[in-house]
This record gives C-alpha cells, structure tokens and sequence, in this order.
C-alpha cells in the first residue's frame, strides 16, 4: 500500500515506522501546504496542523484518495467535509485518538455512563494528563470522552476546571514532561469509587492504529470511524 504522510511531525514519523513494518511504502511526505501530487498515494494519512488539515482532506476526497485525519482543532468544518465526501463519493474518517485501546476506552466509557446515570449519590470527574508539549486543553480524547459520557446521561456539558454539578462534567488538565497521555474516568460516591482509565506507554499505539485504520479504509466509500474500523459498538 502506498501511503502519503500530509504532516511530518513526531506521530507522522512514528506512523512511518509502524507502516514499513507492515511492508507498507511512504511515497509523500509532507509539512507543507506545497503542491504534490496526491494521487500517487493508494491512502492519506493527516497529521498535520489546524490550518493545513481541511485542505489537506478536501485534496484527498477531490481525487478520491482515502483519508484519515487525527489532527484537531479544525473540526467546526467537519460536516463540510461530510458533505464533500458524500458528494464525490470519498472515503474519509476522524478520530480525535486512533489507538485501538483508547477506541475500547470510549466504548466502555459510553457503557459505564448509561449504567451509572441513575445513581445519583456518584459524582462524575475526569482528568488527563500530556506532556508539555501539548497546547491544546483538555486534549481531544478528553472530549471525545466527555461527549460519550453527554449522549448517554442527563449531562449536559463539559467544563475545564469546573465545578462538580449536576449537569455538567469537570475536566482537570495536567501537563508533565513525557507523559504520552493518561485519561482518567471518575465516579465518587460517598461510599466508594469507580474508575477507568487509559495510559498510553507511547505513540506507538496511536500510530498503529492510524496505519489499521488506513490499511481498512482502502477500497471503501462513506465517513466512517474507529468503531467501524473495530468492529464494536
């Protein structure tokens, strides 16, 4: 499978590792909004920055190229991106996390919270944890939690450093060298505490997951995501 890389960053070289294990062949890469010729590539994978990804995914779904997309910060442009996929008959998925052990996490996360919704004497938090190199709070896994958490109780919203309250979920954002990332899923009660939680020990398992989900997505049309690359949910 030849793949190009539109972000080269610290995931994209990790991703090209991951890919030429699995006897995959990187024929872009790229850090820039330079022209290429995308169309030399069976697959994209984009990891770049806010400001290069919807035109990155837009180059991709134009000459039907498959793409997958991990960056963030663009998505208020999302459904603009469903709907060119639809019309050009492309292949397209986001995750705002494509480890496979995260994607298990939101399913059980989404499990837990229609469990838990009617114990009202459980209070809900969540927390997690980057290196210091990551600018954006609370990170995007962390959303993609609490909006799993949203669609399956009667809370509302999310907050960064907020209150515990009826409606809404608090969410504590630490930033420590190193740390690849660790979320953290909280029910407390008076009497004990439920907790789940996801460590990622390096980039190694987002990576992974960006090429699984490259090498199912080829040779398919529509929008899809991680549970159907998984097959759960």
């Amino acid at each position: 499978m030849k793949i190009a890389l539109l972000g080269y960053g610290r995931m994209g070289k990790e991703i090209e590792k991951i890919a030429l294990q699995r006897g995959h062949e990187i024929v872009i890469k790229t850090n820039s909004d330079d022209s290429f010729d995308i169309n030399l590539a069976d697959v994209a994978i984009d990891f770049s920055v806010p400001t290069s990804a919807l035109n990155n995914i837009s180059n991709c779904i134009n000459n039907t190229v498959p793409v997958i997309s991990g960056t963030t910060g663009w998505l208020d442009n999302y459904q603009d991106v469903v709907a060119l996929c639809k019309e050009k008959k492309g292949a397209f998925i986001y995750a705002s996390n494509f480890s496979l052990g995260v994607n298990i996490f939101f399913e059980l996360n989404s499990q837990l919270a229609k469990m838990m919704d009617n114990l009202s004497d459980y209070n809900i938090t969540m927390e997690e944890i980057h290196h210091t190199k990551k600018l954006d709070a609370p990170s995007g896994t962390a959303i993609t939690l609490a909006d799993g958490i949203i669609e399956n109780s009667s809370k509302s919203e999310w907050k960064l450093d907020g209150e515990i309250s009826d409606t809404s979920i608090p969410i504590v954002a630490k930033r420590i060298p190193d740390v690849p990332g660790t979320h953290t899923v909280d029910y407390s009660s008076e009497v004990d505490t439920i907790e789940i939680k996801h460590t990622a020990h390096s980039r190694k398992g987002f990576a992974l997951g960006a090429v699984v989900a490259a090498e199912w997505i080829v040779g398919k049309t529509g929008v899809f995501s991680m549970k159907d690359v998984l097959n759960i949910g």
